[in-house]
């Protein structure tokens, strides 16, 4: 399990608006560690997620930089009750 706090950006492009929190890079190796010999599309890794007591799965991607990022859908923000800049307590379990 992997429990860490970071803030909830937005991310403005030409396609909307996107919300999502970067996984520290504390975590980098145990995530490339355990997805090693699984293809998945993008390089994606599944995940459960809980924040605030909201649990839903999805993915989190690979940056440029290294890093993952785990996108939250608009729902799942208003779910938690959470807004951009907001420090949220994320709980991933690798899948």
């Amino acid at each position: 399990m992997i429990r860490f706090t970071a803030p909830l950006q937005l991310w403005n492009g030409a396609d909307g608006n996107w919300h999502f929190i970067t996984v520290p890079e504390d975590f980098v190796g145990e995530i490339k560690a355990h997805s090693l010999g699984i293809r998945r599309g993008f390089g994606s890794v599944k995940v459960e997620v809980t924040v605030n007591e909201v649990i839903w799965r999805t993915s989190i991607f690979p940056m440029k930089s290294g890093g993952y990022f785990l996108p939250m859908k608009i729902a799942s923000c208003r779910q938690a009750g959470l807004a951009p800049g907001d420090d949220v307590n994320v709980m991933l379990e690798l899948l």
